[in-house]
């Protein structure tokens, strides 16, 4: 954002109250998007895309990582297979987390 635009900002919104856990995740991701938490908040009001600025390898390996997990998991005929349905589980999370 040029200087100028954001000279042009001139409207203010009010703070918003919210739980911890709400703070913390809002934070987290306008950080992973490399906005400030106002910018995040206002292109997520105004169904703005945003994009996650962590490298695409980040989340290529993960997915890579869970497809190895996978084969793991269909090979290991039920020998560990909560533990590796759980990892499963949180690689999913992490990818989700991560795709902004």
């Amino acid at each position: 954002m040029s200087r100028s635009e954001q000279r042009q900002r001139t409207g203010w919104l009010p703070a918003i109250r919210c739980f911890e856990e709400e703070e913390a995740r809002v934070r987290e991701k306008a950080h992973d998007c490399g906005m400030s938490v106002g910018q995040f908040m206002l292109s997520a009001a105004l169904k703005r895309q945003t994009r996650s600025k962590i490298d695409s390898h980040v989340i290529n390996e993960l997915r890579r990582l869970g497809g190895l997990q996978k084969h793991l998991f269909t090979k290991g005929n039920g020998v560990l297979s909560k533990e590796y349905a759980n990892v499963l589980v949180e690689i999913t999370e992490a990818i989700k987390r991560i795709d902004c």
